[in-house]
């Protein structure tokens, strides 16, 4: 079987990778920017500041998808990456039970 990559193809996915690694980035500092404001961290001159970057980091983050034209690129990365850490964070908070196993020994797998 014969696996054809074009490597346009090949720029669009890498390039929609590294935008939806950036877009998890940017939540995540979001998420931080709450908890420090909510905490009475941050002066309001640091909360102005740390809002006009995240504006300005949204905006260039939205023309380089439309520019390179990967959009749609970048949300499937994000919906597949989404379910990789649901199906995660879903075993860690619940984890099936395992059956205990005992290894045969040397002994014994030689008489198989």
């Amino acid at each position: 079987m014969r696996l054809d990559i074009h490597e346009d193809n090949l720029k669009h996915g890498l390039l929609g990778l590294v935008l939806a690694l950036v877009e998890i980035i940017r939540d995540t500092l979001k998420i931080e920017a709450v908890k420090r404001i909510d905490g009475g961290r941050l002066s309001e001159a640091e909360i102005e500041r740390l809002g006009e970057a995240l504006l300005d980091l949204d905006s260039a983050l939205e023309e380089i998808k439309q520019e390179q034209g990967i959009c749609q690129a970048v949300r499937t990365v994000r919906q597949g990456l989404d379910s990789i850490v649901s199906d995660v964070v879903e075993k860690i908070l619940s984890p099936e039970p395992t059956e205990y196993r005992p290894s045969l020994n040397a002994s014994a797998r030689s008489n198989l």
